[in-house]
């Protein structure tokens, strides 16, 4: 698959927006900024967020929606790669935030879901009500890891649930193009489980075995682990996938499990844009790149984002 690299140097790049006017707005963990990279390649900071923003998605109102995970600490490689390495050593929570695209200011929404603390939200996407499903992958310190979620919230700051918990490292958040069906790929696990939705916030849930409510759509083999994901409009599931970077496309049905190559081992997030929603955007993020390509199946449209 031929990429083309838009930008480099960038700081740990996750949560690519592909914007209807050709740029793509993204987090920088290690620089805890949303930046926009512009077709030219050009980088300009939207606004400083501090901790550790992860995963984004533009919102009812056109404001940015931030998984911001807390913090994290980062080993640097001698030839400028970085990659996460666990809790950074100021972490104080995780949050979802709001930013204005206009004014750069920056709306703290929730800390906690009832009397639990977010600890590391990760990936976000809208339905068309305009409420957002997200996870919170947790945090990883020296000796142990958090139990991870998934999680419904509305744009108010007013209403905030836990849909599903345990989950193992909950990482990529994505829903089914009828919005029938929501995916959270678990990162250390390799799996791709799916929850059937009831009503905005509230899923139909299987009984055990299955640990949270969710089946299992598939899994993968080798050294690879799960990060962001997107849909396509045939309904597969893209996995951006680490280790054994690429991007693990699933089949809804679980019938086939393919798995694209991409020259990074911190292959972390995959968006559709353009004007047939065929190029995909990927953030290389151990090498800090914005690369595209062209993918074979157009990406399922998101909500709120004018093309």
């Amino acid at each position: 698959m031929q990429l083309t690299t838009i930008a480099e140097g960038l700081q740990f790049p996750e949560g690519p927006i592909a914007m209807a006017d050709g740029s793509v707005i993204l987090v920088e963990i290690a620089r805890k900024t949303l930046s926009r990279v512009t077709p030219d390649g050009a980088v300009s900071v939207i606004a400083d967020l501090g901790g550790g923003p992860n995963g984004a998605a533009l919102g009812p109102d056109g404001a940015v929606y931030i998984c911001n995970n807390g913090g994290l600490a980062f080993q640097h490689e001698s030839n400028g790669d970085m990659r996460p390495v666990g809790q950074a050593s100021d972490y104080a929570g995780g949050r979802i935030e709001r930013v204005d695209l206009k004014t750069g200011a920056v709306t703290t929404l929730y800390t906690h879901c009832g009397e639990n603390r977010l600890c590391g939200p990760n990936d976000i996407v809208f339905d068309k009500q305009g409420g957002f499903w997200f996870t919170d992958l947790g945090k990883t310190r020296h000796r142990d890891w958090d139990r991870s979620g998934l999680y419904y919230a509305t744009v108010d700051g007013k209403h905030i649930v836990e849909a599903a918990f345990p989950l193992i490292t909950a990482n990529g958040v994505g829903l089914s193009p009828d919005e029938r069906t929501v995916y959270a790929a678990e990162t250390h696990s390799g799996r791709l489980w799916a929850f059937e939705i009831a009503s905005p916030g509230t899923l139909k849930k299987r009984a055990w075995p299955s640990p949270h409510g969710g089946w299992l759509v598939g899994n993968t083999t080798g050294f690879r682990n799960f990060d962001s994901l997107a849909v396509d409009a045939k309904g597969n599931i893209c996995i951006a996938t680490l280790m054994d970077g690429g991007v693990t496309v699933i089949a809804p049905d679980g019938s086939s499990v393919e798995h694209v190559p991409m020259p990074d081992p911190y292959t972390t997030n995959i968006c559709f844009g353009g004007q047939d929603l065929k190029t995909a955007y990927l953030t290389l993020s151990f090498t800090g790149k914005l690369v595209s390509c062209q993918w074979p199946n157009a990406g399922t449209p998101l909500n709120f984002l004018n093309r």
